[in-house]
């Protein structure tokens, strides 16, 4: 049960006694080993002490109206790691957003704003992120809901009002006006030069 590009004779000889033994029970069948001719060509691209195996019919979805489906079992050593790809990998962009008064970490999920660090909900994170990504641009209430919230979200525009409200008290008084409300509209972000 080995794939036969790392087949040696003494496995070869193995896997032959094992499908030489009785047959299984009524409705299960046995695995075999692959035969080089069976091989799908995406094995090529896997690790190559990988074993394949063809799945078992049963195991397969069938769809009405169409042919029966091919499908295989990969089964890859744990103890083997994949190749290294050639090269070394490729740097990475700092994934920190903002400008020179806020500093948005996305993966961190950290907020600094003038160097201090911010104690932010997740929902107040997501609104300063969003806001931040998008300086000067004027959003509605119903986009940050949707933006923000996500669609399943039931609920007013006095939602976003009441984050705003305890997101400037925690940016405190001296940067709470970055955060400006456009009347009868929504919220902009207006970083400060």
């Amino acid at each position: 049960m080995t794939n036969l590009r790392s087949l040696s004779s003494a496995s070869a000889s193995a896997s032959a006694s094992a499908s030489a033994a009785p047959s299984a029970p009524p409705g299960r069948q046995r695995l075999r080993a692959v035969a080089p001719d069976e091989v799908p060509p995406v094995a090529d691209l896997l690790h190559p002490g990988a074993t394949w195996l063809p799945a078992p019919p049963h195991t397969l979805p069938t769809l009405p109206g169409h042919p029966p489906m091919v499908g295989y079992l990969v089964l890859v050593p744990a103890d083997r790691q994949q190749p290294e790809a050639a090269g070394p990998p490729p740097e990475e962009a700092p994934a920190v957003t903002g400008d020179e008064l806020i500093r948005i970490d996305p993966d961190q999920r950290t907020a600094e704003i003038a160097g201090r660090p911010l104690d932010l909900t997740y929902l107040e994170f997501e609104l300063l992120s969003h806001l931040v990504a998008h300086p000067h641009r004027v959003h509605t209430r119903d986009q940050l809901v949707t933006t923000v919230w996500g669609y399943g979200h039931v609920g007013d525009g006095r939602t976003v009002d009441v984050h705003v409200a305890r997101l400037r008290r925690k940016m405190g008084a001296e940067h709470r006006g970055t955060i400006v409300t456009v009347r009868r509209v929504g919220y902009k972000y207006v970083p400060t030069v």
